[in-house]
């Protein structure tokens, strides 16, 4: 019998590292697209709290950023030692 290990995994774990943190910053900008709990009363509309900053340039730009963080994790290749 041999020594084999089985079939090496496709993704290291430096590539782990980068999905898990392309996780967080999806998670961070979907957390600051909802806004929370802008509004006390729900028969007030409040312009400024829906359509603020945070919701509508921030949110969107770390989406899209932990999105392409987790293209680069996926294509990245390992180092050679």
């Amino acid at each position: 019998m041999s020594n084999e290990k089985g079939t090496p995994s496709i993704f290291t774990k430096d590539n782990y590292r980068w999905m898990l943190l392309g996780l967080v910053v999806m998670v961070i900008g979907m957390f600051l697209l909802s806004g929370g709990a802008s509004n006390k009363d729900p028969n007030v509309f409040d312009k400024n709290a829906v359509y603020s900053t945070t919701r509508i340039t921030i949110a969107p730009i770390l989406i899209l950023a932990g999105l392409v963080i987790e293209i680069f994790a996926i294509f990245r290749k390992p180092k050679e030692a």
